[in-house]
């Protein structure tokens, strides 16, 4: 898969699945527009692999917008920016509540909005990756905002390819398992929680942020051409079973 000359802008870039997108589509070819909070990180992924980096917080529509302004025009747009604050029903936050939504689904819609703004202006096509969760498709306790956010991304997911379709423009979503990344670290750290869960995915493992980054660059791909309005699950069959 030959992403030559086409750009890629990924928020959430700094760390973990974003990050391995970054490294993999950029190994691949393509120009990547890094966005993220964290200089350091953007610093960091820059050196290795070039492209350009948006030190950004797009929990505020006007962060997201300004930080899309800044980015410019691109071919395929992934937004992988997400948090988790773990608290179950009983103990739900509005702290809690507007932290994960606000990066999880909000900022996901703005950027999706500015960005397809841009391609149809330039006469349409492009790709847009939504990176959602299984846990949108299934009840883990503590998981309740992030739950929440997740489904309902999907859902946008739906009404943005109906839309966007007739301007040439995919809108698709990857759901990962529990990926080995920093933030799921903090979540599922306690081996009496992982356990059972590591038991229900055939493949006998977690995912790895390479393995959504490989499956990111299938659907982003020329061979994905009649895929949109799908979630596709990066599980390991967890939901099979």
């Amino acid at each position: 898969m030959d992403f030559q000359g086409k750009t890629a802008i990924i928020t959430g870039a700094g760390k973990g699945i974003g990050r391995a997108c970054a490294e993999l589509l950029a190994a691949r070819g393509a120009d990547v527009v890094a966005i993220a909070r964290t200089k350091a990180d953007l610093d960091s992924l820059t050196g290795a692999i070039g492209g350009r980096a948006i030190v950004a917080d797009i929990a505020s529509s006007a962060g997201a917008r300004a930080a899309m302004a800044e980015a410019g025009p691109a071919d395929f747009l992934i937004n992988c920016a997400g948090t988790n604050v773990l608290e179950g029903v009983l103990e739900m936050t509005d702290a809690g509540y507007d932290t994960v939504m606000d990066i999880n689904l909000r900022a996901a819609l703005v950027c999706t909005q500015q960005f397809a703004r841009a391609r149809i202006a330039a006469g349409g096509g492009g790709v847009v990756v939504n990176i959602t969760s299984i846990a949108g498709h299934r009840g883990f306790p503590d998981h309740l905002c992030y739950a929440a956010s997740k489904a309902g991304l999907e859902a946008a997911t739906r009404v943005m390819a109906r839309e966007l379709g007739p301007h040439g423009i995919r809108v698709v979503a990857l759901a990962p398992t529990i990926t080995l990344t920093e933030l799921a670290a903090a979540a599922w750290s306690d081996e009496e929680k992982s356990a059972p869960m590591m038991a229900r995915h055939p493949v006998g493992r977690f995912a790895e942020a390479e393995d959504v980054a490989r499956a990111l660059s299938l659907l982003l791909s020329d061979d994905a051409a009649m895929i949109t309005g799908s979630v596709l699950p990066v599980d390991g069959g967890f939901l099979a079973v």
